[in-house]
């Protein structure tokens, strides 16, 4: 039977699991994707939003999953603040979180604010502090680690968005086309990609 490859834009509030044990349930992947037997690639935390990959396929979820391999993740962040040339040039050298330094990464001050739909529900508003966005690209994926990151240069995080997955030098997965709760399948040349990790 052909493996699945599903993209999922996450929406805000939503567990990057199908399952909510908890006391109060929480809305989970459940909710949204009604496909047995696809699990997603990675995680995004409950607060965050954007790309999941759920796949049945456990070799791509491997390879793309694990931080060794170094596959690309790309990142739209609205700081508190606006960044300092010194902590853009920290976050692309490396911050210590904790025991561990980061990877290097491609950190960019965005011009202009990355096209998304609003959030529900909306971060807070504070006039008397400016926000600004960031696109950051990191190759490992550690728990909270762009909160984490942007904190440790003094610029909070209010809303972290997953654009992309890369799969090799030319392809890469992203929310392009997708709304907050909506997925699709993969496409042939998506597909193509995807078969290429499984040898």
């Amino acid at each position: 039977m052909a493996k699945r490859y599903l993209l999922f834009y996450k929406p805000y509030g939503v567990l990057c699991q199908f399952t909510d044990n908890s006391p109060n349930p929480r809305p989970t992947l459940k909710d949204y994707v009604n496909v047995a037997d696809v699990y997603s690639v990675g995680r995004l935390d409950q607060d965050s939003e954007g790309l999941l990959l759920l796949t049945d396929d456990n070799e791509v979820k491997y390879f793309l999953g694990d931080s060794k391999f170094s596959h690309p993740r790309t990142y739209w962040v609205q700081v508190e603040g606006i960044p300092e040339e010194s902590a853009l040039k920290q976050l692309r050298e490396g911050v210590d979180i904790q025991d561990y330094r980061t990877r290097p990464a491609e950190v960019l001050l965005l011009d202009v604010e990355p096209s998304l739909p609003s959030r529900k529900p909306p971060i807070r508003f504070r006039k008397s502090i400016p926000t600004s966005w960031l696109e950051i690209t990191l190759t490992e994926g550690r728990n909270r680690q762009v909160r984490r990151m942007t904190a440790a240069v003094g610029y909070p995080t209010l809303r972290l968005v997953r654009y992309s997955l890369g799969i090799d030098r030319g392809h890469k997965l992203s929310i392009e086309g997708l709304t907050p709760g909506q997925w699709r399948e993969a496409t042939p040349d998506e597909r193509g990609a995807l078969g290429v990790l499984r040898g």
